[in-house]
């Protein structure tokens, strides 16, 4: 048996930059941590031969051709493996339409559970690869490639998408003070709004394709830069401001990405102490984050009070083969 542990992510700034039509022109830059909400995929023999697979749905299948799944089914040719496995997971948060890279999560643990299962060790730039091979070459999401790193590499990193393809991860590997920081300031909430992040994505591709806000998604690549820098000389209050900023830059994009409601919300949590915040992922619903002295976010969790507030923590170690039962192949 094996069992792989996959964390979700929290982007701070830069999201949006990780479309292959903006980066390839331009280069890309996102800094984003993973967090403590994790993806786990257990993966086992099957005596039959057959392949079973459960998720929010159980699929009995003959072979992995069969499968109805599209990461699963792709991972498992990408893999080479066509029998014989039974594949099971379980998530700490809903598994779409969180904006906490959930599905990306899942591609990536499900992958790194499969290469154990052959007694293959996968690294991190692999996983991250591999993932990014099946969701955006093969299925065709149109999506961007921070997430399955964020999830394959874990920690606080600075991702940068070069014009060549290639991703290049630096971790900021800050004091135990600066993440301590982050933690305690950070004030998350679940909105309760589903959404597909694909067909909000499809907007923003399209404004990046016609070319008419590319100042913007530079500005917002350089934020990613920005806050390294802030936060490698400890000045993690720099955090609420960049949020802010993002969000108004990101909201300009296309209409889709927020709503009246959301505003309300946002203008709200300023109002009652927040310096800034933004909905995580593509927008339009999921998780609400706001960076916050600890001394407002009573006040703003009472302004909020329809809201789901969620503590988040960050993780620090990306996705793990957290057990692996050596006579499994």
């Amino acid at each position: 048996m094996i069992l792989s542990r996959t964390p979700c992510r929290m982007s701070f700034v830069g999201g949006g930059t990780d479309i292959p039509a903006f980066y390839r022109r331009y280069g890309g830059a996102v800094l984003s941590t993973s967090i403590r909400s994790y993806i786990n995929v257990l993966v086992n023999p099957k005596f039959d031969g057959g392949v079973r697979v459960s998720y929010s749905k159980t699929e009995l299948c003959a072979n992995s051709g069969e499968v109805e799944h599209p990461i699963v089914r792709e991972a498992l040719r990408m893999l080479d493996i066509r029998g014989g496995i039974e594949i099971v997971s379980i998530a700490d948060v809903p598994s779409s339409g969180t904006g906490l890279g959930s599905s990306s999560s899942f591609t990536v643990g499900l992958l790194n559970a499969l290469h154990a299962f052959k007694s293959e060790r996968a690294a991190k730039e692999q996983l991250g690869q591999e993932s990014c091979r099946i969701e955006i070459d093969i299925l065709g999401e149109p999506i961007g490639k921070q997430d399955q790193f964020a999830a394959a590499f874990g920690g606080l990193n600075f991702i940068r998408f070069n014009e060549d393809d290639t991703v290049s991860v630096e971790a900021l590997n800050c004091t135990y003070q600066v993440e301590s920081q982050i933690e305690s300031h950070i004030l998350t909430f679940y909105t309760g709004i589903g959404r597909r992040a694909s067909d909000i994505l499809k907007a923003q591709n399209q404004v990046i394709a016609e070319g008419s806000r590319t100042s913007v998604l530079k500005r917002m690549a350089a934020q990613a830069g920005e806050l390294r820098d802030e936060f490698r000389r400890g000045n993690v209050d720099a955090l609420g401001e960049a949020l802010h900023e993002g969000w108004r830059l990101k909201q300009s994009l296309t209409p889709e990405i927020s709503s009246s409601q959301i505003g309300d919300w946002y203008d709200r949590a300023r109002g009652a102490g927040a310096a800034g915040g933004k909905l995580l992922g593509a927008g339009a619903g999921g998780f609400m984050v706001f960076y916050a002295n600890p001394d407002r976010h009573e006040a703003i969790r009472r302004e909020l009070a329809e809201l789901r507030p969620v503590k988040l923590r960050l993780d620090r170690d990306g996705s793990q083969v957290i057990y692996a039962d050596a006579g499994v192949q």
